[in-house]
């Protein structure tokens, strides 16, 4: 196991670690057939960009890269671990979820599934709470957590992402694009793990900014063929390619994975004990009051 008090510094969270976890990408067109077409099951209702607190997750994301940066996880990580955050907040009524130590467990809680799932060394439940968190929660508040996010994904961990796609997209460029291939697959992971922080980006499918990311990181210089967008919708593909030199590309880069603080209102939340037991929707009275133990850690007044 890994511990934090042994790990290296934090670095950038798309720095941490460019080669991807993942068997060679498919270039079958059956099996890209088959990612696209699962693609919406893992992903948000159409609703939820309208009902999400925007600033919240704003707030989980910073801390899960961060995190992230801390270890030094895989790209693909980050990126499952908003994945899950998004579908269990649109599962789950968003709207309703309005407390930030709600947000930062549930943000704990995928980032561990994730880590679980991609890393072949995870930390302990308390040492993975690091980026000065607000709330610290003991192990079994935190497995609670997984398995409520487990139950609202349907079991469906292993989500279709950006990353299933970009070996397809690079092939379908021109060689003379991406010469040196490992230099260019961590340009598109850092580009990947950037769009998570910008809400916009989930009126694309995975897919879609796989394509907008291959195009993206290969420079104006490069000339798509129209057999690139075979798969994919051109105009969305474009649209995304337009938001990411918007939004990512042009990103201050002493700014990307910078928090100036984590769960930050001004009023402290109500006590978060229960919060399983109400999601359970069994009865007001079987409600536990050890569920969600937390220690609140105030810092010191200067």
């Amino acid at each position: 196991m890994r511990s934090s008090t042994t790990t290296q510094p934090p670095v950038a969270a798309t720095n941490a670690v460019c080669l991807l976890n993942h068997p060679p990408p498919p270039t079958q067109d059956s099996i890209i057939d088959s990612l696209i077409a699962a693609e919406s099951r893992h992903f948000p209702l159409p609703d939820y960009l309208l009902s999400v607190h925007v600033t919240r997750r704003q707030d989980s994301i910073n801390w899960i890269l961060n995190a992230h940066a801390h270890y030094q996880f895989h790209p693909i990580t980050a990126v499952l671990s908003v994945n899950y955050f998004d579908r269990f907040l649109s599962a789950a009524a968003a709207a309703e979820w309005n407390n930030g130590w709600k947000f930062q467990l549930l943000s704990v809680a995928c980032f561990s599934l994730a880590a679980k799932l991609e890393e072949p060394e995870v930390p302990l439940l308390l040492d993975l709470q690091v980026s000065e968190p607000r709330f610290v929660f003991e192990p079994k508040s935190i497995q609670r957590m997984e398995l409520w996010v487990m139950e609202k994904l349907n079991w469906r961990l292993r989500s279709v992402t950006p990353f299933d796609f970009l070996g397809y997209f690079i092939f379908m460029l021109p060689q003379s694009s991406s010469a040196d291939e490992r230099h260019f697959h961590c340009k598109c992971s850092d580009l990947i793990v950037k769009t998570i922080r910008v809400i916009d980006f989930l009126r694309f499918r995975p897919s879609v900014i796989a394509a907008a990311v291959v195009i993206c990181a290969a420079g104006e210089s490069v000339e798509v063929p129209e057999s690139y967008y075979e798969k994919v919708n051109k105009e969305m593909v474009r649209s995304c390619h337009q938001l990411m030199e918007e939004y990512v590309v042009d990103t201050c880069p002493s700014a990307d994975h910078k928090v100036k603080k984590q769960w930050s209102p001004d009023e402290p939340p109500p006590s978060p004990d229960g919060v399983l037991d109400a999601a359970t929707c069994v009865s007001c009275d079987t409600r536990s009051d050890d569920w969600f133990p937390a220690t609140k850690i105030e810092k010191p007044s200067e």
